[in-house]
C-alpha cells in the first residue's frame, strides 16, 4: 500500500542573482512550499498527501515551480495565492489547474 496517494514537490533552489534562469527560492518558493505544509496539515490530509522541498527541477525559467506526483504535473509561476486552487482542484478532486501548468513539452 502506497503512503501518499499523493507528494508535491516545491522547488526551493537557490541560484546567484546573476544566472538568467532565476531560481525559484528567489521567486517565493520557501512561502510557497511552507504555505503548502500548513494548509495540507489544517485541512487533515497529511496522512495522505505529502509536500516536501525540494531541489532544482530543472524548470527555473517557470519558477517557482510546483510538481504533483503520481501524475507528474509541472506547475510554473506558482503563487502563494495559487494554493488553495491546487490543493482543492488536483490534490483534492482530481482536476490538474490548467492555468498554472507549464507548457513547455519537455514538462508534458
Amino acid at each position: 500500500m502506497a503512503r501518499f496517494e499523493k507528494h508535491v514537490l516545491i522547488c526551493d533552489n537557490h541560484r546567484d542573482p546573476s544566472d538568467k534562469r532565476g531560481c525559484c527560492a528567489a521567486k517565493g518558493s520557501s512561502e510557497i512550499l511552507d504555505n503548502f505544509k500548513k494548509r495540507l496539515k489544517e485541512l487533515g490530509l497529511t496522512h495522505k498527501m505529502r509536500a516536501n522541498k525540494s531541489g532544482c527541477l530543472d524548470a527555473c525559467e517557470h519558477g517557482a515551480v510546483v510538481l504533483v506526483y503520481p501524475e507528474q504535473i509541472w506547475y510554473g509561476n506558482v503563487k502563494p495565492e495559487d494554493i488553495e486552487e491546487i490543493i482543492q482542484s488536483h490534490l483534492i478532486n482530481n482536476i490538474p489547474v490548467e492555468r498554472l501548468m507549464i507548457k513547455d513539452k519537455k514538462f508534458l
